[in-house]
């Protein structure tokens, strides 16, 4: 059986620490616990679980206190997680099973990571994320923001979930802000700080700004192909912002060329026609939305709804508008499949209801 560090940073978590290593302290052989400058009891929190906690002097450098907190890991594998992770229990579970029978050759293992929920509680967003790195020295973290570990050598894909509970808003403009002091110094920007440095500048409504880095960003020969692809996207939100529409539109298109079509890009291109009435251009994309390619274990960013729900309302929809009421229904039939209890698709069935008792037109506000 593997043995894990689990290795964190922290800065003013008082509120989320302890909710983290509560749910992985059955799974970690050891806590190190670096501290970049808190201000509240967060070193007290800590203290309850580890007695390696560290101070590390923050030089707006992710990478740099990461790569610190790694140094001062003993066992086996390294394991990161931000403070407002948490492992849930049937992860903890199958993290003791991992554990077990992880292949002794294996470098780096990859997990899915959740970074957004429905009010369920189901995830809606994830992604896989580098999470366990074999403790040699070869593995270490890049980038000053956005950071991450290169996946190299044995690759182990598990099905651990890790799932990012964020409580607060946190300092919104601190990534921009690196970004910036990077781009004042003059500093390099690799391909991948230039794919996040615009979408930090859309975030922030920096519209030209951020079309033109992710310009940059596709223009580069090296670029990983999942992010590409979204970054079509990101710029063509970013000529929606502009007012150019239709550059907005050969944006998307573009997005085409790197890889079959993404439910995300799909949507995309759905929602542009449909928000101008063409409705039949619409449901045709909203259909490949349906049977898109769903890069599961790529990394790439996932949003759950475009390969079902949001397709599916969508077509609903349209089908609507065109006048084909009997497919309406099919997709919001469909649709429900997806999210149960929606209340979208309620609505839309009462709808369709008093449309077929009292020959009730459509209806404006169908959703």
């Amino acid at each position: 059986m593997i043995s894990v560090s689990l290795c964190m940073i922290v800065r003013d978590e008082e509120e989320v620490l302890g909710r983290c290593l509560e749910s992985v302290k059955s799974t970690a052989d050891e806590m190190i616990i670096v501290d970049t400058g808190s201000q509240d009891r967060t070193k007290e929190v800590a203290a309850q679980y580890t007695d390696k906690i560290y101070d590390f002097e923050w030089k707006e450098d992710f990478s740099a206190a990461r790569n610190f907190s790694l140094s001062k890991g003993t066992k086996d594998y390294l394991m990161w997680l931000d403070a407002d992770d948490i492992l849930p229990e049937e992860s903890a579970a199958a993290m003791l099973e991992l554990k077990q029978k992880l292949p002794c050759d294996t470098d780096v293992v990859m997990m899915p990571y959740a970074v957004a929920f429905d009010a369920s509680g189901k995830s809606t967003f994830t992604y896989d994320r580098e999470r366990l790195v074999k403790n040699n020295g070869a593995f270490l973290f890049r980038g000053r923001v956005h950071e991450v570990i290169p996946p190299a050598g044995n690759i182990y894909y598990s099905d651990v979930l890790i799932e990012h509970r964020k409580i607060g808003s946190g300092d919104g403009d601190r990534n921009l802000r690196i970004y910036q002091d990077m781009e004042k110094k003059g500093e390099y920007f690799d391909s991948r700080s230039l794919y996040y440095y615009g979408r930090e500048l859309l975030s922030h409504r920096e519209y030209e700004k951020g079309a033109q880095v992710l310009r940059s960003f596709l223009d580069r020969p090296d670029g990983w192909v999942e992010n590409q692809i979204d970054a079509t996207r990101q710029m063509a939100y970013c000529f929606y912002g502009t007012g150019e529409e239709g550059r907005a539109l050969g944006a998307l298109l573009e997005g085409l060329a790197y890889d079959v079509p993404r439910g995300e890009t799909c949507c995309d291109l759905g929602r542009h026609f449909m928000d101008r009435g063409q409705y039949e251009q619409a449901a045709y994309w909203y259909r490949q939305a349906l049977s898109a390619k769903k890069a599961e274990r790529s990394g790439a960013f996932i949003t759950e709804d475009c390969y079902g729900y949001l397709p599916a309302i969508s077509l609903c929809v349209c089908y609507d508008r065109l006048g084909e009421y009997g497919l309406a229904e099919e997709y919001n039939e469909l649709a429900e499949t997806f999210s149960p209890g929606s209340d979208y698709c309620r609505v839309n069935r009462e709808y369709f209801r008093r449309r077929r008792s009292d020959g009730q037109k459509r209806d404006p506000n169908i959703h």
